[in-house]
């Protein structure tokens, strides 16, 4: 696929974790997880009875499973922001689920092979396997084509007719008194197009909302009185075992801002409780104007340079922002904002060592993806062409990588130190890692734990090389890479770097990598991208190497350098790129 962006085609996009988005999109992103928020309220307080309606037959360790609604009538906003005008089709229908746990467990070998999709059956200490048909979940983000929605205006014609994907991780709740009180399962369904591994899932009493929200494809409802039809498709209906049952839903459409407080009034409450880093990078606003200010700015001399965002679970849109998330009053949707990581409370004392059979990190590194020739971010000189992206390296365990960072009085810098654990969980060594440093930079304003990850760009033979400016990062668990490898955490803490990175002021700072996610820096940070200005056209490579000094104890350093390649064309100015399938993964 070619790739060169424009401005126009940039001002409608934004980051996963909210870096360099726009207003529109933030407040969006907010208004519809508040609303889900609260249907899942809805579900648990009418005490939804599942399975109820069409008999469906009991097995042992088989979930049952029922299409529910919350309600019967629903109002949504039509936006009109960026040429993107429509709603958001969030109509509060869930999926129930009893006398077992929804459970799946979704993985693929390699890059080279499809993904396999298992549903997980328990029963009590048995566990069984059942094979979904092959070919029916192409990618880690939920179950295709799941959902069936017809839309018919006050006339009764259909004016639109959609099918939507299932992600079991999605916002949930209880839907009985008596179901586990907190979801084991993730929070969310992987976008990443190189994940490995993946769990879902939905606890036996629990309902999980159905409802995916693509932000770049509303649908194009005038204002306005329609009737919308929602159900199971046959294939899993059959597949599961669910009851045929549709639910009409009256769906008032009107403009945003009717109504009172509507989307716009709550964003701006939220923004004025002060956003935080929602991601590597996304400005800190204490104000509406502010948060206006910060979104409206364009990164680089022509414009702002961002990559298409992946589509987020219905549970985590917005991630780091959306500051009611999490179970408490009016909102059980089991996710939460993340408390900020302790650091040991002084420096390690004693000799450093490490135990030769304490469980280490193995750190690898993706390919990079989200690839475009840009004009530039900020700081780089105007009038140049850059090839950006963006890049992960993930923990395959089985132990989390923990780096603590210690800070001479006065000073930018902190010595850094990785701990080890035993399988108790018993701080039993550590070793120094390094040194941290303060970026004062605006949008970032953190510590970088310094010489985690570096990126190249090769020649075609391999020989020469571009070197991206990028060698410190804050640690977070932006991405969910492989929940299936060995004492992979489920919900790790610092999924923002609001959780994760320090302020100026900080005496020490912790830094976490947990096992089974990844930290991705997307492309339009300063100083990663390539410059490409005088390159010639032809074959390169895009080189991620993650411990590039090996300052940190890993139990393997054979995998952690990872090749994409890109082909570069066109004149000074109006510089492309080609990127190539990485195996089976096309995501340029």
């Amino acid at each position: 696929m070619t790739s060169k962006r424009s401005q126009t085609s940039r001002t409608s996009q934004g980051s996963q974790t909210g870096q360099g988005s726009q207003e529109g999109r933030t407040r969006l992103q907010r208004a519809t997880l508040a609303a889900g928020a609260a249907l899942t309220v809805v579900v648990a307080g009418a005490g939804a009875a599942p399975g109820a309606g069409a008999a469906q037959e009991s097995t042992a360790g088989k979930p049952k499973l029922k299409l529910i609604a919350a309600t019967n009538s629903v109002t949504l906003d039509r936006y009109d922001w960026d040429g993107a005008a429509g709603v958001f089709l969030d109509l509060g229908t869930y999926v129930s689920v009893d006398d077992a746990p929804l459970e799946f467990k979704v993985t693929r070998k390699s890059y080279k092979d499809p993904v396999v999709a298992q549903q997980i059956l328990r029963d009590g200490t048995s566990t069984k396997t059942k094979a979904l048909p092959a070919g029916l979940v192409k990618d880690f983000s939920g179950l295709p084509g799941f959902v069936e929605v017809s839309i018919k205006n006050a006339a009764g014609e259909e004016v639109s007719a959609t099918k939507g994907t299932y992600c079991p991780n999605n916002a949930s709740g209880r839907i009985r008194p008596d179901a586990p009180a907190t979801s084991k399962y993730p929070q969310s369904c992987p976008t990443n197009p190189f994940t490995l591994g993946s769990v879902w899932g939905v606890e036996k009493g629990w309902a999980s909302n159905t409802s995916t929200i693509d932000y770049d494809k509303p649908v194009d409802l005038p204002v306005g009185e329609y009737t919308a039809k929602v159900g199971v498709s046959k294939q899993y209906r059959d597949l599961f075992g669910i009851p045929d049952d549709q639910h009409t839903i009256k769906l008032t459409v009107r403009s945003e801002g009717e109504g009172g407080e509507g989307a716009g009034a709550a964003a701006s409450r939220s923004s004025a409780h002060g956003g935080g880093h929602g991601g590597h990078g996304t400005p800190s606003a204490k104000d509406p104007a502010a948060a206006a200010a910060a979104a409206a700015h364009h990164y680089g001399p022509r414009g702002a340079d961002a990559p298409t965002p992946p589509a987020l679970s219905h549970a985590l849109e917005d991630r780091g922002l959306a500051h009611h998330l999490g179970d408490g009053p009016g909102h059980t949707d089991g996710s939460r904002i993340a408390p900020a990581l302790k650091p040991a409370a002084k420096r390690p004392s004693g000799r450093a060592g490490v135990p030769a059979n304490v469980p280490k990190p193995d750190l690898r590194s993706l390919p990079a993806w989200d690839i475009a020739v840009t004009d530039g971010e900020d700081g780089d000189a105007p009038g140049k062409d850059y090839l950006a992206f963006s890049a992960n390296v993930w923990n395959a365990g089985p132990a989390p990588l923990v780096v603590d960072g210690f800070r001479s009085p006065g000073k930018d810098l902190m010595d850094s130190y990785q701990y080890f654990y035993d399988a108790d969980g018993k701080q039993v060594g550590y070793t120094p890692s390094g040194t941290m440093e303060w970026d004062p930079r605006e949008g970032h304003e953190h510590w970088h734990f310094t010489d985690f990850a570096s990126y190249r760009l090769l020649s075609e033979d391999q020989t020469k090389e571009v070197r991206s400016g990028k060698e410190a990062f804050c640690l977070a668990n932006t991405d969910a890479v492989d929940y299936t490898v060995k004492n992979a955490n489920w919900h790790p803490e610092n999924t923002d770097l609001s959780t994760a990175c320090g302020q100026e002021n900080s005496i020490s700072v912790r830094e976490v990598l947990d096992v089974g996610s990844g930290d991705t820096y997307t492309q339009y940070r300063p100083g990663q991208s390539f410059d490409i200005t005088d390159l010639p056209n032809g074959t390169y490579y895009i080189q991620v190497i993650a411990n590039p000094e090996n300052r940190l104890q890993e139990t393997n350093t054979k995998n952690n350098v990872a090749l994409r390649k890109v082909v570069l064309a066109g004149d000074p100015g109006a510089r492309t790129v080609t990127v190539p399938p990485h195996d089976l993964i096309d995501a340029p």
